[in-house]
């Protein structure tokens, strides 16, 4: 396969595509969710929660902290991870505008 021309779309196309490939995995999204629920957890609860390996919760976790949307704190041994708000408002901000270009759907002039 080839290289992705990334350089052929604007920052922000970019930014949202990479946003939806974060968020483009089963377990992430369980993660935001109990996250969002939790209010706050600490790694070890997403291991009982999710019943996933340590190494894979782990694994998501980074990618979730790398785009910004997860931030976490570490207490003692233990990492405590949480939404992190204005990259979470970022996110449904950038989506909204990209579902709002299209009011709505008119059936007539769909394929």
């Amino acid at each position: 396969m080839g290289v992705s021309r990334t350089d052929l779309f604007t920052k922000e196309q970019n930014g949202l595509a990479q946003m939806a490939k974060v968020l483009a995995h089963p377990a992430r999204i369980a993660i935001l969710q109990h996250l969002i629920k939790t209010n706050a957890c600490i790694n070890g609860d997403l291991v009982q929660e999710l019943g996933l390996a340590q190494a894979t919760i782990s694994q998501h976790l980074r990618e979730l902290k790398d785009i910004g949307i997860v931030q976490g704190t570490i207490e003692g041994v233990s990492m405590s991870y949480c939404i992190a708000p204005e990259k979470w408002n970022e996110f449904k901000r950038l989506f909204n505008e990209l579902f709002d270009q299209l009011e709505t759907v008119d059936k007539k002039n769909c394929c």
